[in-house]
């Protein structure tokens, strides 16, 4: 029988192999913080429009007069592309960080918040908002106001995440065929019932929620940022203190008790930082997909699975790549607008097909 310290003390050397990638790897998140300022100002400067991003940029650092400045490029600039920029950059941010997350407590490069039912949950739970927000759930839209929707997507996605947890393990192992299948039934379940509220939904619900099932960061505004970024941030912050902890996981849920890692709180505050982060991008942008899956495996191919490491990175190129697939989205087709969700998926299909197939090594890549 396995001697969980010494397997732990195992593990730990591994680590500290791994570590000797650290130097790597805070290079690699030096750089993806010169990506995502690129990016910014790349998302800054596209458009339909011709707004001059360059010259607002300049104002703001060095003090341009306004009327350098046109007044169409100002509130172009400053009331429509700067909202959806910072709003793309939460909602990237947060969709990596979850899936590298999700991927370190189960234990499964497969695990992500779009594929596993999580985003279902959070979706189904924004549409009881749009359409029964006026009759039914009119009580809980007046008392909650701004924070009805971010709200109650982040208790669809607890709840989802929570009985996926519950029926994919046992007595301490979880089980990933179980995750995946219960997963997708989750996922047609919240399928279902959002069926049948379209199905009830007016014509300007139904224009909506078209719209907002396939994702967009076409509705950012200042006070959506404002209702979403605290939860946003607070579940980011969170997940450095998780590092640790799902480094040890990685050695199995004994080894780390034995490394004195309180695995059941840690499950907790995983899961529970996940949903938010999922429930509240998701009730801003709608389902966007494959970005917490693509993002952390980029990312361990090129600096390792210490989750020190990870999560920032996560959280930088996961924006970024955001940002990217959202300027892709508003000037491919300009001046209409593809939705996000369909780049994205685009992107990140053919790459979750490569991972299958390299996992069962019918590719070497």
């Amino acid at each position: 029988m396995t001697n969980p310290v010494a397997a732990g003390e195992a593990g730990i050397k591994r680590y500290a192999v791994a570590g000797d990638r650290s130097a790597l790897a805070r290079l690699v998140i030096l750089l993806l913080c010169v990506l995502l300022a690129l990016t910014m100002l790349f998302s800054l400067a596209s458009g339909a429009s011709d707004a001059s991003a360059v010259a607002v940029v300049r104002g703001w650092l060095f003090g341009a007069a306004d009327d350098a400045l046109s007044v169409r490029d100002r509130i172009i600039i400053n009331d429509v592309r700067l909202p959806r920029v910072v709003l793309g950059a939460l909602v990237g941010a947060s969709l990596a960080v979850s899936g590298a997350v999700m991927q370190g407590l189960f234990r499964n490069p497969l695990a992500d918040p779009g594929l596993i039912g999580v985003s279902a949950g959070a979706g189904l739970a924004a549409v009881l908002i749009i359409v029964l927000g006026g009759t039914v759930l009119a009580p809980v839209t007046l008392a909650m106001g701004t924070f009805s929707l971010p709200v109650a997507a982040f208790f669809g996605g607890l709840a989802a995440t929570l009985v996926l947890y519950k029926v994919a393990t046992r007595q301490g192992r979880t089980s990933v065929a179980t995750m995946l299948l219960a997963g997708i039934a989750l996922a047609a379940l919240a399928g279902a019932v959002t069926g049948i509220l379209v199905f009830v939904a007016d014509d300007r619900q139904l224009r909506d929620l078209t719209f907002w099932q396939l994702g967009s960061l076409a509705g950012a505004t200042w006070l959506k940022i404002g209702a979403v970024a605290p939860i946003m941030v607070l579940a980011m912050a969170a997940t450095p203190f998780l590092a640790r902890g799902l480094n040890a996981l990685a050695l199995g849920e004994a080894t780390a008790t034995h490394l004195g890692i309180p695995v059941q709180q840690l499950k907790y505050i995983a899961i529970v930082s996940v949903a938010a982060s999922v429930g509240s991008s998701v009730a801003v942008s709608g389902g966007i997909g494959f970005v917490g899956i693509v993002v952390p495996h980029l990312l361990r191919l090129a600096m390792g699975p210490d989750n020190r490491y990870l999560l920032p990175a996560s959280a930088l190129l996961g924006a970024s790549l955001l940002l990217l697939a959202d300027a892709v989205a508003r000037t491919i087709v300009a001046p209409a607008e593809l939705p996000i969700g369909i780049v994205t998926a685009v992107a990140g299909a053919p790459f979750f097909l490569w991972i299958l197939l390299r996992n069962r090594g019918v590719i070497d890549l």
